[in-house]
């Protein structure tokens, strides 16, 4: 959240990510996505560099204190995740329409093909090679 100053003085903080639009003409005028409208008394130049400050925090927490944003593991079977547990459920059964939860497991990838690393020679023609006739047909028509 970022801290603005109305016009009679009072603050407030307003989510910089619901902002649409910031207008100055000539009060900083703030609308935001519901279309509801706010009139602060800090320039524009001032709220955009609050929303870019904020922002920057938001990513440097997401960096420097991983332990402190990482799920806890939980078990999955003979394993462990930390993700959360996700199922696919199979068909239904009885009355209440809930059907056997199976475990998620992702497809398995294919391996990457690799181009060539150099391109192929020129290949260069060869005379068509003529078929030659098994010893069995040739028997067969010496004898007609």
């Amino acid at each position: 959240m970022i801290v603005v100053t109305r016009l009679n003085d009072s603050r407030f903080a307003v989510n910089p990510d619901l902002i649409e639009r910031i207008h100055e003409t000539p009060d900083t005028v703030l609308i935001m996505v519901d279309g509801a409208k706010y009139v602060v008394t800090e320039p524009m130049a001032e709220v955009i560099e609050m929303i870019a400050r904020y922002r920057a925090r938001i990513v440097s927490l997401a960096y420097d204190e991983p332990s402190a944003t990482a799920p806890t593991p939980q078990a999955l079977g003979n394993r462990t995740s930390t993700g959360p547990q996700l199922g696919i459920v199979r068909g239904s059964s009885g009355a209440g329409g809930a059907g056997r939860v199976t475990e998620f497991r992702p497809a398995v990838q294919a391996p990457a093909v690799h181009a060539p690393t150099a391109p192929a020679a020129p290949s260069v023609p060869t005379a068509p090679s003529v078929p030659s006739v098994p010893a069995a047909s040739a028997d067969t028509t010496q004898g007609r």
